[in-house]
Parts: structure tokens; sequence; C-alpha cells
């Protein structure tokens, strides 16, 4: 509810969250007026979505170079969000040059220019650089604008009928003007439309988006949501009234659990055919909105024919890929799976090339990636892949939209998409490759989704953190629920929410082992490195070592380095693109020191189990390396306690000088650190080591007795 010139005004499909006292506190700082509003807008899916949209408002300010006052426009730049948005995310520019520009302006073949001759019109030198839409703002009169892209205005505005539908609605006092592609042109029809229809409180841009505004922030704001609130509200209204929604559902989905196991068990398969061209990460959604859009009798029609929205259609591309299997099939036999989806993924990438070479210019950039980004699976769900995990859950989200707006278009009138050249020409727009290429180049491991086992501290987490600062995404896993929860904590800060996922293991347990690839796979898409980190110790001599100590070393050891390499290799064959396992061993494997029978018999049985792998899995392109390290005591969970004790027994030490102890007998006097492992680790699947595998790398200070001979 709000309160506008004493009016009440009531909200159903739109959420009011201004705060009087927190914006009273504002008064006299329009910018910051303008940001808190822009926040409000974007905390609102249903108004704007990711990095859509984009908001201004016009001030009063000195002319550093005059003394003079001057109007001045600040408005969200090139980029960012309006929820996340700060001072830092605005352009600053002259109002009066913005306008002077238009005498510059010689046709719709210059518009590319005058993007760059908006750079001439910069007030603030700190400030964003400016965005296509800027002149969309400053060709209006208004203190305050807002443009968005909601879902139920886009639904009206793609609409067969939506102009008509439009003058209906708000009984004139909401223009129109056709879709044309944003610029420096829309700018000045935006102005004409507001010349011809004097007093009207907002703009419709078929098949895009909205335009509103104000004399103040507040009324800006308020403007916005009457406008989107009154436009849900009609679609509401008649939604499954002439027909069921999207024609009525043609089959059922299947129920949760079902949906989760076969989507764990496809997204690999489907990974593999989008990572052709690059290494591609996966999202998976069973949203009631994609299972209703999904498995309706409309499908087949609406899915073809792509979004409407440029922001929408650049995350998803043409059209998506629906998949031509059925929900429930017996997903088990991988290679059957692969050559039935193999034709349905060369028909799409033919598809993608027709439509390149049929709508290409002569300076168009060359064709990108020709495979989807959207894949639905009627009954189970939705994939999205895509450069790292942000992009393809962002891409998710947008074809959510897309789905919104196809639904509230059906609902009032029919859906129409961009047709195909005008879709072409904003993916394929000059200034759209030249941000692409301004974009910074990927880190080593881009697109790589790394497993590492006991990763919730020492030396896991120390490779885990170094697949993530050179660009993977990561799952941890550990057994102690606590010490995940910390590194849980430790991680999303450093690196959010997209950038990994955590889970508990048992790596001695086939069912928590294979549960944890389930669950990248549902998260990633798959994995493409998995690192067997997860370990023990335990120090004693022959004659009082029992056999639990033994059982348990191991169950640990060996066994759980089996069974997590063989579910790791079952989801990397399945993506056919190869892999990498990582198996972090010791010197002890090759050095029989004191005391230390089933520690050291049981890391000699996981290299050699690694070489047994690299042997068998080369075939596959899948690497098999080895590093191992020794006395890595630094946030190391093995040496608490009895291991510690018994190592310093061993030797006849203090355990306060075993630190000390161990550099001294290596050649190079070095303690070694769990970022040294982590580093070495790195060197394997970093890209320069790539033809190697069988491999055993020490990383130990150089102890002569356990040189590989």
């Amino acid at each position: 509810m709000s309160i506008n010139n004493g009016t009440i005004t009531q909200f159903k499909h739109v959420s009011y969250l201004w705060d009087a006292e927190k914006a009273a506190s504002m008064a006299g700082d329009e910018v910051a007026l303008l940001i808190y509003r822009s926040n409000l807008l974007g905390a609102d899916l249903r108004l704007t979505n990711y990095g859509g949209g984009n908001t201004s408002c016009k001030v009063t300010a000195t002319d550093p170079l005059s003394g003079a006052e001057t109007e001045v426009m600040w408005v969200k730049g090139s980029g960012g969000d309006l929820g996340t948005l700060k001072k830092s995310g605005l352009a600053a520019l002259y109002v009066e040059k913005l306008h002077q520009l238009k005498n510059n302006y010689k046709g719709k073949h210059m518009e590319d220019e005058m993007v760059e001759l908006q750079n001439y019109c910069i007030y603030d030198l700190q400030s964003k650089a400016p965005s296509i839409d800027t002149t969309l703002h400053a060709f209006l009169p208004f203190k305050h604008i807002d443009h968005l892209h909601p879902d139920a205005a886009i639904a009206i505005a793609a609409a067969k009928d939506g102009k008509r539908i439009t003058q209906e609605l708000f009984n004139g006092t909401i223009g129109w003007v056709e879709w044309q592609r944003p610029g420096f042109d829309l700018g000045l029809k935006l102005a004409q439309c507001l010349a011809e229809n004097p007093g009207i409180r907002g703009i419709m841009l078929g098949s895009h988006g909205l335009f509103t505004w104000g004399d103040t922030a507040y009324e800006s704001y308020i403007n916005t949501l009457e406008v989107i609130e009154r436009c849900a509200a009609f679609i509401a209204e008649n939604e499954g009234v002439k027909r069921p929604v999207f024609g009525g559902q043609k089959s059922a989905p299947l129920p949760a659990a079902d949906r989760s196991q076969q989507a764990a068990t496809l997204a690999p398969v489907l990974r593999g055919f989008c990572s052709s061209y690059t290494k591609m990460i996966g999202h998976f959604t069973d949203d009631k909105r994609v299972l209703e859009f999904t498995n309706s009798n409309d499908l087949e029609r609406l899915a073809p024919l792509g979004t409407s929205c440029p922001d929408h259609f650049l995350r998803t591309k043409i059209s998506p890929l629906v998949l031509e299997i059925a929900a429930d099939t017996d997903l088990s036999n991988t290679k059957e799976i692969k050559e039935k989806l193999a034709p349905q993924f060369e028909a799409y990438r033919k598809m993608y090339a027709d439509y390149y070479e049929t709508c290409r210019h002569a300076n168009s950039p060359a064709m990108r990636d020709p495979n989807p980004v959207v894949i639905l699976w009627p009954g189970v769900g939705m994939f999205t892949f895509a450069k790292d995990k942000q992009t393809a859950r962002v891409a998710a989200e947008f074809y959510i939209n897309a789905i919104n707006v196809m639904r509230g278009a059906e609902a009032i009138s029919s859906y129409t998409s961009l047709p195909r050249q005008e879709a072409f020409d904003i993916e394929y727009w000059l200034l759209e490759e030249a941000k692409l290429q301004r974009m910074p180049k990927p880190k080593p491991l881009s697109g790589r989704i790394a497993l590492v086992t006991g990763s919730a501290g020492g030396i896991g987490k120390a490779i885990a953190q170094k697949f993530a600062n050179e660009g993977a995404v990561v799952v941890i896993c550990d057994n102690d629920a606590n010490r995940l929860e910390v590194a849980n904590a430790a991680f999303e800060k450093q690196y959010g929410k997209d950038g990994f996922t955590a889970h508990l293991i048992d790596v001695t347990a086939k069912d928590s082992v294979v549960a944890i690839f389930q669950h990248a796979a549902l998260t990633f898409g798959g994995v493409d490195i998995v690192v067997n980190c997860a370990g023990l110790s335990i120090s004693k001599p022959l004659d009082e070592h029992t056999e639990a100590d033994w059982d348990l070393l191991y169950d640990v050891l060996v066994k759980g380095q089996f069974l997590v390499t063989q579910a790791g290799v079952n989801i990397m064959r399945k993506q056919g693109v190869g892999g990498d396992v990582l198996n972090i061993v010791s010197k002890n494997a090759l050095v029989s020191g004191p005391n230390n029978a089933a520690y050291g018999s049981a890391k000699s049985a996981q290299l050699h189990l690694s070489r047994l792998n690299a042997a068998e899995l080369g075939a596959d392109r899948i690497r098999v390396n080895v590093v191992n390290p020794d006395a890595v005591i630094s946030d190391s969970k093995i040496w608490e306690g009895a291991w510690a004790q018994g190592r310093a027994k061993a030797y006849g030490v203090k355990v306060e000088d075993l630190p000390a102890f161990y550099a001294s007998r290596t050649l190079l006097n070095e303690i070694i650190l769990p970022e040294d492992i982590a580093n070495a680790c790195f060197a394997f699947v970093g890209g320069l080591l790539n033809k190697a595998t069988g491999n055993v790398l020490n990383v130990d200070g150089g102890v002569a007795m356990a040189f590989v001979r």
C-alpha cells in the first residue's frame, strides 16, 4: 500500500518497499534518492531482471570550468544491476551537451558513432561509462525516469495487438513506440511520442519494456509501480478465461525426487554436448513456471519463437532446445542416450548456423558458439549452460521471465517475438561485440568444475581455494560438519554463492559418494577435476596397531580414493571431454618410516592405484596424477592429537619441534605449507601439462629417500 497525494494505492502484483523515514534522511540529495529508488526497483524481480533496465535523475550542478549552474543527468551506466547499484555505477553527463548531439546526427547509420560522442558530454570524469540508453533518458524532460523490463508490461508490449491494449487499458495516458533497437534514434522517438501525447505518464516500447517518470524520486517510483500493477492485474483478470494457460497441460511432470534424479543423470551428457566449443557450467531448475510451460500443449508452438525483450534474448539465445526424450527414459545406457541426443544438438547447431548465414552483414563478427544456452526437458525442467555459474543461473532467470511474458501475452492476445533479423542485429551488434572483446580474458580454470574431498581445512581447503582463484567452480566436501560449516562461510564471503557449493561426504560409503556427484551434476552440470584429499593418519608400532586401525586407514585412504575416482570418472565419461584425477598421497608411499605400517602401506596402495587408473583411463582423455606432500602441519586435522604425538615419539623430539625437525631433514630446509601442495595441483590442471598422466610430483622440501626412481 502507498499514499500518493492523499490517494491510497493497494498493490497486489508488485512490492511497495518505500520507507518514508529513510527517504527523508536523503532529502535534498537527488542522486542518493535515485540510488535508493533503483535498489528498491531492482529488489523486486517482477519489476525488472538482473542487470536489466536503467534509471536516472537530473539535477542542477556547478560547471567546474565556467562556475555557472548547469543541468546534469545521473543515469545507470553500462553494465551493473539496479538492485545493487551504487554511485560508482552511475554516469554523470551534461544534459545540454547531450541535446547538442542532435546537430551531429544524420541518421540511423550513425547510431554507433553517437555512443562514442556521448563521452564528450561527461560531467563527472570518475563516473561510469554511459550506456546505449543514455539519450533515451536525456531527451525526456522529466527529473526522474525509470526504464524497466517488467514481465507484465513486456507481455502487453509483445502481444500481437499490444498497442491497442495499451491505449485502452490506460485510456491514452501511456504512449506507444514501435519496436526499435536501443540507441540515439529511439531516444528521438521517445521525445516525439511525448510531444504528440502531452500529459502521458509513461511510454510502452513494443516488444521491449516500459518508460515511466515523475518530478521527484517518489513520484517516479509510485508511477512505475502503479503502471506495472495495472498491467499485471489486467493479465491476471484474463488468464484462463478464453482458453487454459498455455493451452492446458499436455502431460504431467515427474515427481520432484524423480526429476532431480533424472536431471542429475542427464546433466553431464548435456554439458558434454554444450561444451563442444568451450567448457560450460550448468544450472538446473524445475521451477513450477518452467514445468507448466514445458508440459503444456503450446510448448511446441511457442518455444521456437524465442524471446522479445533484448535483455532476455542476449542471455538466452535465439530459442531453446526442447529435448525429444521422455521424462521417464531409462538413462543407464549413456551410449544410447548420446545417440538419441546427438541428432537433436546437430539440428540445433545447423539452425543457428542458418540463422547466422541468413541474417549476417558484411561486417558482422564471426559466428559464435552455436550450442544452445537453454535446454527444456518436458516433465523434468530446464538446464542452462554458460561460461560461469552466475551467467548460467541468470540465463535461467531470464528465460523464466520470457515464459512469464509468453503466458501473459497469450492470456490477453497472442505472443509475438522479435523478427529473426532484428534479433540478429542485437546479438551481433558491433557495440555488443566490442563489449565482449573488452571483457577480461578467461582464467586458466574458467569453465571447469572441481570436487575436492577433505576440503574443509588444511591441504584440501587450500587446493579448493587455489582452483577457485584460478576460475573454477568448486565442490568442497568433508565428513566434519562443523568444520565444513566454517569453510562454507569463508568460501561464500570470498567467492559468492555461485562460485562453490558445500556438501557432507563419507568417502567410505558408496551412497554418500554417489550423492555428492549427483549434487555436483545438479549444481554445476558435472565435474572436470577430482581431487582425492580426504585422509587421516595413525602412527603406532606394529604390535600396537589394531585391526580397527588398519581397516579405518584402508577404508578412508584406499577404498575412499577408489569410490570417489570411480564416481567421478563415471561423470567424466558421460561428458566425453576428458578430465583430471589428482591424488594427494604422501612421501610415506615411498619411504619406510618408523611406526607407520598401516598408514605407509595404505599410501603405497593409493600411489599404485593411481598408476593403474592412469593406464586405464588414458583412452578417455582422463589424466591421473599424484602429488606427494610431507609434513604439512599448518591447519591440518591429521596433525591434531595422537598422530603428532606418535611421530614426535618415533623421532625422539617434542611435538612443538616437529615443524622445524621436518624442515631440517629436507634438502631445501623448508617448511611445507598447504599452499605449496595447492600450487602443485594447479601445475597439473592449469593447462601446461595437459599431456601428462601417471606422474608423481614430490612437494616435500626434498627428501632423497622419496625420490621416484
